[in-house]
């Protein structure tokens, strides 16, 4: 008996050939899911040291990554689950799961708990993908080229918005307003999708492989926990090993399954070289990209009559700190979906990795210089827009219809998995590199500007690789 997916068959689906106030609406409350996304990951960045200084902790990483982390181990569960069950239900699924992380979040008295909150908010990078899978679904494929840079970066723009507006709640109420607006963000988003985003039509046959998701899962969360405590349990203590020792298993374990069952969570078997270098560009760019966030986070507090060779003291403008380069994520999604359309989706790959080298070079100056900062954090989401849309682009080109979101879910799987490793190791070098002034123990320049050195080496190894994929592109 043949146990292979199938594609069911279908309603009649109708495509949007071209742009029109239909499809305009549609675009516009999928776009909303995905601000509630930039509101779990990049929002809180807003009030890190706050968070911080509430629950008396360093660990900065589990705080600002730990969405990004949960969001890399659900999106092959929802993409699997979406192929078999739809793709408007498993986004409306998403919104719900990330409604209840913030309200956790809201309410959590003691750090762990607020962490279990962030975990579960992760749900709402997963919509992302989803969000592009059911645009691809609605739209002809040309249409869909640039409607998919629309849905994945439009939320640049109204993050400006939605920030400078956080910031103020926050001056009034506390670091905790943040996660209120972010699961009212969350309600209103399942109502517009329920009501004005239709069901595709298209679904696969099949099972989900849990027990892959948990080993996959389980195995890179142990090796982020282990990055992460090195600075207090050392490289080779009993605890650091065991943890390095779980998420080998637990990874190992993860490929054997892969290997033998018929429908795995992630299909290594089906691969093609392309999709590889794919996945290897945006895992280091998209990583290289965000850690970035991070660290302005931290360093935009301090200030330069500190004398530590970095800092700039933005109190007051971190919405326009991080909203204002937010408009590079939109520009360009934009600019690679136009690309991808009339050329394609290599070439605008290879050009943002590229576009994002300068940014990250660029922040050895504005690590201590506000404008500057911000100059370069355009340049870096500017490149994290083009390697969002080419990465959704290039998965679409080389995946059939019927494993669209699964395919798709592989993309987020491999930009929420390179931000969260990138934020620990560089929170690591941080952590490593610590001095002590005035008695207080601060991050060094040196911390900061090696934290800067490993980001344009990442970005490096990725403009080689990229390269490597537009040359194959053009052989075939």
């Amino acid at each position: 008996m043949d146990n292979s997916p199938s594609v069911l068959d279908p309603p009649e689906q109708v495509w949007h050939t071209r742009w029109n106030r239909r499809l305009a609406g549609q675009i516009a409350v999928l776009l909303l899911a995905n601000v509630l996304a930039d509101t779990v990951i990049v929002t809180p960045m807003l009030v890190l040291p706050q968070i911080l200084g509430h629950f008396h902790t360093d660990q900065a990483a589990w705080i600002s990554s730990s969405a990004m982390l949960a969001g890399a181990m659900l999106a092959p569960l929802f993409g699997k689950s979406a192929d078999i069950h739809g793709k408007r239900r498993m986004l409306v699924v998403a919104l719900l799961v990330a409604c209840a992380g913030g309200l956790i979040c809201l309410l959590a008295p003691t750090l762990w708990l607020f962490v279990l909150g962030r975990l579960v908010q992760g749900a709402a990078v997963a919509g992302v993908f989803l969000t592009v899978a059911i645009v691809r679904d609605l739209c002809t494929p040309r249409v869909a080229m640039t409607a998919v840079g629309a849905v994945t970066t439009g939320a640049g723009v109204l993050s400006v918005v939605v920030n400078v507006s956080v910031e103020q709640l926050v001056a009034q109420s506390g670091f905790r307003v943040v996660f209120l607006v972010s699961a009212s963000l969350a309600v209103i988003a399942v109502v517009l999708v329920r009501s004005l985003v239709p069901e595709p039509a298209t679904r696969t046959a099949g099972r989900v492989d849990i027990a892959g998701a948990v080993l996959f899962g389980g195995g890179v969360t142990a090796l982020l926990a282990y990055i992460s405590f090195v600075p207090d349990l050392g490289w080779s203590g009993p605890g650091a090993l065991a943890l390095l020792g779980a998420g080998v298993a637990a990874l190992a374990g993860w490929f054997r399954t892969a290997r033998r069952v018929p429908e795995p969570v992630i299909d290594v078997r089906n691969l093609g070289r392309p999709l590889v270098l794919t996945l290897l560009v945006v895992v280091l760019g998209t990583g290289a990209v965000q850690c970035m966030d991070q660290l302005l986070s931290v360093i935009a507090q301090v200030s330069p009559d500190q004398r530590l060779g970095y800092g700039f003291d933005a109190r007051g403008s971190l919405s326009l700190l991080f909203g204002i380069p937010a408009i590079g994520i939109m520009a360009g999604g934009l600019i690679s979906g136009w690309v991808a359309a009339r050329f394609d989706p290599s070439a605008a790959l290879a050009a943002g990795v590229v576009t994002g080298t300068v940014g990250a070079v660029g922040m050895f100056s504005g690590a201590s210089s506000f404008h500057g900062a911000i100059a370069f954090a355009v340049l870096l989401n500017l490149c994290l827009g083009t390697l969002l849309v080419s990465g959704f682009n290039m998965a679409a080109v080389l995946a059939p219809p019927e494993r669209q979101g699964v395919t798709a879910s592989l993309v987020t799987v491999m930009s929420a998995t390179g931000s969260v490793v990138m934020s620990f190791v560089g929170a690591a070098v941080l952590a490593a590199t610590d001095v002590v002034v005035d008695g207080t123990v601060v991050n060094s320049a040196t911390g900061v500007h090696g934290y800067i050195g490993v980001s344009v080496g990442v970005f490096a190894v990725a403009v080689v690789l990229a390269f490597f994929l537009v040359a194959r592109r053009r052989q075939f």
